[in-house]
């Protein structure tokens, strides 16, 4: 044996092929002509003839959390670290939830980090921890996506020392040739230093996601002029504030990207009436976009209106997520008023069903 697939979804038809469920592929089991039988000698093993005995990959995908490795998981990192040279754990996604960090890279030895392609790191970490764990990073040199989320620095953090983990990072991102989609979710850290990052990116990048962060304008300025992202089908900047920053670079951005971008979120940003005006033209290019998120901004039914103007060419455009337009608050507390709510969204579709889009959600 050469493989071992343990998949959670590997190969579903499996058992619906060896019960006949599926005829039109039964042909597949048809034994064999009988080869003619062919008469076999005993050879007696000599010191240092017996060919080497290659190694057994199993693939499976890892989902690191506390206490949560079953019975068969335990069995078989125990099982690798006995026997390294026959037994290669091979995992495509990897997820990494709250635990020590200590217990994570002891497992990860354990592991053909060359196999990952997908790397999840969803702990609250203080960014020092984050740097015992970068060596295992700069190892996964076929990583397509990476997401890293909660990383923080403590209040006291100096300037040179943030300058030091940032510097491990980007040397780290050296040894990512093929990624294509990154989701940065509150890496705090990363503050006025995300060119350094972009900068070392070299592959086209396909998905850009930065959630809960703070941009400089200087930063969204390097992001609509960088190569990489000339080709991006996904951006996500939610939750990223820029009420008061120009979004000239944004709107540079979108036509950049017009003619690939298929979903793009702005979800409680801050845009004001003016700024998302602006912004419109740009959108309307993006010949591609199924999907246009930005809700929590606040906006004016009349800028809604016209948003939908502007995107009555986008025969694509199949999903909008609004915000609830201003003029259905009561106050300026953020209490809504139902009723005028539901009048205004009943403006919107009425909009929608007469330039032909009836079936827009």
């Amino acid at each position: 044996m050469q493989v071992l697939d343990l998949h959670w979804n590997a190969h579903q038809d499996f058992w619906a092929l060896w019960c006949g469920i599926k005829p039109s592929v039964c042909s597949l089991l048809e034994p064999e002509p009988a080869q003619p039988m062919q008469k076999t000698c005993r050879v007696e093993a000599q010191a240092g003839l017996m060919p080497a005995r290659a190694p057994v990959e199993v693939l499976l995908d890892l989902c690191l959390k506390e206490d949560t490795l079953d019975e068969t998981l335990s069995y078989l990192l125990k099982k690798a670290k006995q026997r390294r040279s026959l037994l290669h754990l091979c995992c495509q996604k990897l997820r990494i939830f709250s635990i020590p960090v200590q217990s994570i890279r002891r497992m990860l030895r354990l592991v053909q980090l060359d196999t990952v392609q997908d790397l999840e790191v969803n702990c609250t970490w203080k960014v020092a921890t984050l740097g015992r764990f970068l060596l295992h990073l700069g190892r996964m040199g076929n990583l397509c996506q990476l997401l890293l989320s909660h990383v923080h620095v403590l209040p006291h953090t100096t300037p040179d020392k943030k300058e030091h983990w940032v510097g491990q990072l980007t040397t780290q991102f050296l040894n990512l040739p093929h990624l294509q989609e990154l989701y940065l979710d509150s890496i705090t850290f990363l503050e006025g230093h995300l060119h350094r990052v972009l900068r070392i990116l070299k592959t086209p990048m396909e998905t850009l996601s930065i959630n809960n962060c703070l941009l400089l304008e200087s930063e969204l300025t390097y992001l609509s002029q960088c190569l990489t992202v000339s080709l991006l089908k996904d951006l996500d900047l939610s939750r990223v504030n820029l009420t008061s920053l120009s979004l000239e670079p944004l709107q540079v951005l979108i036509e950049r990207t017009s003619a690939t971008l298929q979903d793009l979120e702005l979800d409680e940003c801050g845009i004001m009436d003016s700024q998302f005006s602006a912004l419109l033209p740009s959108l309307s290019r993006c010949s591609q976009l199924t999907t246009f998120r930005f809700s929590g901004n606040p906006i004016s039914m009349s800028v809604l209106e016209s948003l939908l103007h502007h995107t009555e060419g986008l025969s694509k455009l199949s999903l909008e997520l609004y915000p609830a337009p201003l003029e259905s608050y009561e106050d300026v507390h953020g209490t809504l008023h139902l009723g005028l709510l539901a009048q205004l969204h009943a403006q919107l579709k009425q909009l929608l069903c007469t330039s032909g889009r009836a079936s827009m959600v």
